[in-house]
């Protein structure tokens, strides 16, 4: 049985089926946020190292069994890899929250969902069915799906496992091979994953993955001649990098990228109950989520009341341990995180607006002090335009602005340049409707924040990028089209023959 615990100093980077170190030699830290403290060593690769994972990939995309399998056999290896990690599910994410930090509970909860992103991409490979177009009474035209061929997925540090999976996942059940590119803060779950899919018996060479900085390892994958689709979870700048970076040698490219998420509270949603889900939809994972409910939008004629509301459910947030069952909100990824989130605070309150709850480190004891926490944080009697409201904080950092009307909401949420996420709280049901299709966003909650599934398309407009992970969408995304044309006529193609024009038109 592979051991997960395994330190990523012994067993290196997954590259064609084999562990290796970085080809420099040269490795670097991994910190637990919640202490601060280096918790294992993983290589810092480099482009030399990226040469190789792409290499292996091509290889065991043109030479080996897995793009010419059976889709039926295909999809046992992943309902057999799906079953391992299941299996495996309390050594994952006991590893993830000592690496990124996330209260195990929350972790335990969402990893829940990586081996369902096998199974149902594993599905869909065995379901698949083509189309047969009428181009006229002498043809038979079909449609076929072939796998693309190397693809990258580059994961970022706040949902690492979760997030690998939805590219991996449909990647492999459409038959392409993959290079896994993972943060360099988060990359543990990551390794162990490599291994478990050896396990399962993922030939050598389809599942690679090369650690190391985003300039040293994410760079040259993107732009890499043999790597025909970026699949890009992190940052507008580098997703906007990756585009153009695909575009130019005209692979394509999947980027879910920042968000800003509106959530508007309409005096008819019930204060308490909006309360307590707001405080879900902003402070989990300490508010390092892309759909992070942080933007609050909240009618004027509540505004007060559901404010002190708030402020009550999120002062009583446990901020500790993350590996501690009691614990309810963890760390920040970084020192870098931490500071950001206390800049952006400063930054509102230079603004006008006031902090209503937070806004300073928390105390706590050794060896937490240490950590890189950051209290909940409410900025009160802000407004929209505000640049605490308009830029992405990725911290526990809630803004609240006043709204008057149904139309003024819109106008509010509509105005910024991502369109990730949104959220409506309303007891109305035409209204959450009627504005769930005005908010120019690629998904919509009412009364509720953050649920998805595997079947679920998962992206966003502007800013926030192009092409949808998971669902249906995700698939057919790792797959190009093919028209197959059969001529079925009695008589031969003869366009120059005398009676040509009356025989084939």
């Amino acid at each position: 049985m592979t051991d997960l615990t395994t330190t990523p100093e012994t067993t290196g980077m997954s590259i064609g089926g084999e562990e290796r170190q970085a080809r420099s030699g040269e490795t670097m830290p991994v910190l637990a946020p919640a202490t601060g403290a280096t918790i294992a060593h993983v290589p810092a690769g480099g482009a030399a190292d990226v040469e190789l994972a792409v290499a292996a990939a091509k290889r065991a995309f043109d030479d080996g069994p897995w793009a010419r399998m059976p889709a039926a056999q295909r999809a046992r290896v992943l309902h057999r890899l799906a079953d391992l990690i299941d299996e495996r599910l309390p050594e994952l994410y006991a590893l993830e929250t000592a690496n990124n930090g996330r209260p195990i509970v929350e972790t335990r909860a969402q990893l829940g969902l990586v081996a369902e992103l096998f199974r149902y991409n594993a599905s869909l490979a065995v379901t698949q069915r083509t189309d047969v177009i009428d181009i006229g009474a002498d043809y038979l035209c079909y449609l076929q799906r072939a796998p693309l061929g190397v693809c990258a997925v580059i994961a970022p540090f706040n949902h690492p496992l979760v997030i690998m999976a939805r590219g991996v996942a449909p990647a492999l059940a459409a038959g392409n091979t993959v290079v896994v590119k993972p943060s360099e803060l988060t990359p543990l779950t990551a390794l162990a994953f490599a291994r478990l899919a050896a396990e399962a018996g993922v030939p050598d060479g389809v599942v690679n993955v090369v650690t190391g900085l985003g300039l040293d390892v994410g760079a040259p994958l993107t732009e890499h001649p043999d790597v025909a689709k970026v699949d890009f979870t992190g940052g507008v700048n580098a997703g906007r990098a990756v585009a153009v970076a695909a575009a130019r040698r005209f692979a394509t490219s999947t980027t879910e990228l920042g968000g800003k998420s509106p959530v508007l509270v309409f005096d008819d949603a019930g204060v308490e109950r909006a309360a307590r889900g707001i405080a879900f939809a902003g402070f989990i994972a300490s508010g390092q989520t892309c759909i992070c409910g942080s933007r609050l939008l909240v009618q004027e004629t509540i505004y007060d009341e559901f404010l002190a509301a708030l402020v009550a459910h999120a002062s009583a947030i446990r901020i500790g341990d993350p590996a501690d069952e009691a614990t309810q909100m963890g760390p920040l990824i970084s020192a870098d995180a931490r500071d950001r989130a206390a800049r952006y605070t400063e930054i509102g309150v230079g603004e006008g607006a006031h902090v209503a709850l937070g806004g300073r480190e928390p105390e706590l004891p050794a060896p937490f002090d240490g950590g890189f926490y950051f209290s909940p944080t409410i900025l009160a009697g802000a407004r929209n335009e505000m640049r605490c409201a308009q830029e992405e904080i990725f911290g526990p950092v809630l803004v609240v602005a006043p709204f008057g009307d149904e139309q003024d909401a819109l106008r509010q949420a509509n105005d910024i340049p991502f369109g990730l996420g949104a959220a409506i709280w309303t007891r109305d049901v035409a209204r959450a409707h009627r504005v769930a299709k005005q908010i120019r966003s690629g998904m919509v909650w009412v009364n509720d924040h953050h649920r998805a599934g595997p079947s679920m398309p998962w992206g966003g407009l502007k800013d926030s990028g192009s092409g949808k992970q998971a669902g249906k969408e995700a698939f057919d995304g790792f797959t190009s089209i093919k028209s197959v044309i059969v001529r079925t006529a009695e008589n031969d193609v003869d366009w120059y023959g005398d009676d040509a024009h009356d025989r084939l038109n």
